[in-house]
């Protein structure tokens, strides 16, 4: 809760404004009742209009100045909490954007988006009616009691009715806080749970129709909809009957306070007293009902608060280290070394282990190995997407958890095996690799990546519409313009992971030919399936069960590397293999 809590600390100001201007509506509330009864009191039996006039102008001032301080309440409430949720959305945001593999993991992605809205939003929601409504429920209900004992003429039984009142209120609130708040726990996970099976079957909209399990998948998000319905309903209900429950308590003390004085007062006159009291036994119900709208909000924005909250306060495992950090800006000349590096996810297995090689500038260094070999983990490792478990990984001689994790970055195009593709134009998907790039540094990177052809095959050209996740694109096309979003960065490493799957053999002969004109002065990292693709490269590493079984070049391997030759045999043809 630490986490989120500072966040009221930051906005103190404007809830000092909000309590400021609510204690002020209080004291304009509280004192209508007594001027009614002073007017009823002195008006009995009279028929004074300046009387009238002096009262009702005093009734009517404070009556303004009370809508105008509620006004305010309104609007300092509106802005703490409403930016307290923006904050909150944009820091969570900017958090899980520092999370590595290992963070990320721990939350699946339909939870961070509920955390990052609907959570939020419970937040918010609590904080204007804390500000709005229960500050102003205590100052009510401490007024109102000490101006009701001003009224209740001596009757002692008024002060058991009162009391009698809040106990059942109080008991209330209490029953229905123990019985709803595991449902509001329960009912965050369910919503989870619905994001979730609703992305995946957004996702794999494809899959589920050419399998033709449409009414299972509905029948899915259909249970796990009703499970959410049925918890919803459950506390909805149990929260309402407090409203009704709180009327019929209510109307309850106003009848029993009427009856009260109609038979312990005999003198007219005190009929202002009984009126009087009455709008102070209301305004002391009025403040505990009050109370009981925040145990509607209360249990359900705690469970958020500490959802937020865990994510906020998840330690980030990859971070700059300010004492051995490289100067701002380098531009290195691209020389990698894998010394005895070992990596495991969870501390489980170790996924690759002694991994020792180096990639040199100027040279392309390939890995090949069967599924599940360990090729994606070692090259995750060079922009620090993960930290090793032990030995280390250095650019230049300088260990990669030395160096600016921003310029660590900026002097690496990576080509994920996922391509991703951004909802907009071509030219924003290339731009995203280097902000400030022009169009004739734009129109090299798409023509290197062969994406050229087909982008000018279009009118828009480089300002052709993108849909959210490429999916009006080819995977072919998604791929090179992946790889040209890539090379726009100029930089001095380049790593594709199996960055070539989807290219037919001919682009993927031309793609590999001009980057090794282009890009002949770079570290090109590659991990390939096909051996066509690689079988040109400096260094071919060849893993097996996340270790290196072989590393040289092609023809060295086919002699000498059985794993390599296993892999080369299935691909190629004994014309080829030249065997």
């Amino acid at each position: 809760m630490k986490a989120v809590f500072k966040y009221y600390k930051k906005y103190a100001h404007l809830i000092f404004a909000s309590l400021l201007f609510l204690t002020l509506e209080a004291i304009c509330e509280l004192q209508l009742p007594s001027y009614m009864s002073g007017l009823v009191s002195e008006g009995i039996g009279k028929s004074d209009m300046s009387m009238v006039w002096s009262y009702g102008w005093r009734m009517l001032v404070i009556t303004l100045v009370a809508c105008v301080c509620s006004v305010f309440v309104g609007y300092f409430a509106s802005k703490a909490s409403a930016r307290m949720s923006r904050d909150l959305r944009s820091d969570m945001f900017a958090k899980v954007m520092d999370f590595a593999n290992e963070e990320y993991n721990k939350f699946s992605v339909s939870s961070l988006i509920t955390r990052c809205t609907n959570d939020i939003t419970q937040i918010q929601m609590l904080t204007y009616i804390f500000l709005r409504m229960i500050m102003f429920a205590p100052i009510m209900g401490i007024g109102g009691t000490i101006k009701a004992i001003q009224f209740s003429s001596g009757i002692n039984a008024l002060a058991f009715v009162i009391v009698g009142a809040i106990a059942v209120v109080v008991v209330l609130i209490v029953i229905a806080l123990t019985i709803v708040q595991p449902k509001y726990m329960k009912m965050q996970k369910q919503i989870d749970k619905v994001n979730q099976i609703a992305g995946d079957e957004l996702n794999g909209m494809l899959v589920i129709r050419a399998f033709n399990t449409q009414k299972h998948e509905e029948e899915r998000f259909d249970n796990a909809n009703k499970d959410l319905t049925k918890t919803a309903l459950f506390t909805t209900r149990l929260m309402a009957i407090l409203m009704p429950v709180m009327t019929i308590v209510m109307n309850g003390v106003m009848i029993a306070v009427i009856w009260i004085f109609a038979a312990k007062v005999e003198d007219i006159n005190q009929i202002s007293n009984m009126m009087a009291f009455m709008q102070y036994a209301l305004h002391i119900i009025m403040s505990f009902m009050m109370i009981s709208m925040i145990f509607i909000v209360l249990p359900r924005a705690i469970v958020s608060i500490n959802r937020v909250g865990e994510v906020l306060s998840m330690p980030v495992s990859i971070t700059n280290k300010e004492d051995k950090q490289t100067p701002s800006g380098v531009r290195f000349k691209g020389d990698i070394k894998f010394d005895n590096v070992s990596y495991s996810y969870g501390g489980g297995v170790p996924a690759v282990e002694g991994i020792s090689f180096e990639a040199k500038s100027g040279e392309v260094t390939a890995l090949i190995g069967s599924t599940g070999s360990g090729k994606s983990t070692i090259i995750n490792l060079i922009p620090r997407l993960m930290d090793v478990s032990s030995g280390s990984v250095s650019i230049d001689g300088i260990n990669v958890k030395d160096i600016n994790l921003k310029d660590l970055r900026n002097n690496i195009g990576f080509v994920p095996q996922k391509n991703t593709l951004f909802s907009g134009t071509i030219e924003s998907n290339i731009e995203y690799g280097k902000t400030q790039i022009n169009q004739e540094e734009m129109q090299k990177a798409s023509r290197i990546a062969q994406a050229e052809e087909f982008i000018n095959s279009s009118e828009e050209g480089y300002k052709r519409e993108i849909a959210q996740g490429g999916s009006n694109v080819s995977g072919g096309q998604k791929q090179r313009l992946a790889i040209a979003r890539a090379l726009s960065k100029n930089a001095p490493i380049y790593i594709f992971d199996d960055s070539f799957s989807a290219l037919d053999f001919k682009t993927d002969a031309k793609l590999r030919m001009a980057l090794n004109e282009e890009m002949a002065d770079a570290t090109v990292i590659i991990v390939a399936q096909r051996v066509g693709t690689i079988k040109n490269a400096d260094r071919i590493i060849v893993l097996d069960e996340g270790k290196i079984v072989g590393m040289g070049k092609h023809e060295d391997l086919l002699k000498n590397c059985s794993t390599y030759l296993d892999i080369a045999k299935s691909q190629l043809s004994e014309e080829e293999l030249g065997l």
